[in-house]
């Protein structure tokens, strides 16, 4: 028996996620990976290098997936524009993960959070049109 059908809060957590609309999961991937940066953060004084490494590669697997649902044709400038904030982001996270210093962690923390709270935005936007059209939007990932 998968642990899902055991644990509610696995249970509420595969709901949230097959019924989010796509703005909502960008939303969530987000907070993922603020979440396994804090704890890398959390982790570096106590010299948890284990435990740093892992958060920095899940946040980067995370970034990576943010990179990939780009779609660059239809996204134009902005798209590129986010594909370049991605590759930076990658790119601090790798220099913190090799020098186990937390400057390129914070920094890129705050390039999540801002992304982050933009995306919460669109994503709130959306949801409203849903409610107000009583379907389901056909949002899409283009910048």
């Amino acid at each position: 028996m998968p642990v899902s059908q055991n644990n509610p809060y696995s249970q509420y957590k595969e709901t949230e996620i097959s019924t989010a609309n796509q703005g909502k999961l960008i939303v969530m991937l987000y907070d993922g990976a603020i979440r396994f940066l804090n704890i890398a953060l959390e982790s570096l004084p106590e010299k948890k290098y284990d435990v740093v490494n892992n958060n920095i590669l899940k946040a980067q697997d995370i970034v990576t997936e943010l990179m990939l649902s780009l779609n660059m044709e239809a996204g134009g400038q902005i798209a590129q524009n986010l594909f370049s904030i991605y590759v930076y982001m990658k790119k601090l996270l790798i220099e913190a993960n090799i020098k186990k210093e937390p400057d390129g962690i914070h920094e890129a923390l705050k390039y999540m959070k801002d992304l982050r709270s933009a995306w919460d935005q669109i994503a709130t936007k959306e949801s409203k049109n849903d409610v107000v059209q009583g379907t389901k939007g056909s949002f899409s990932i283009e910048g």
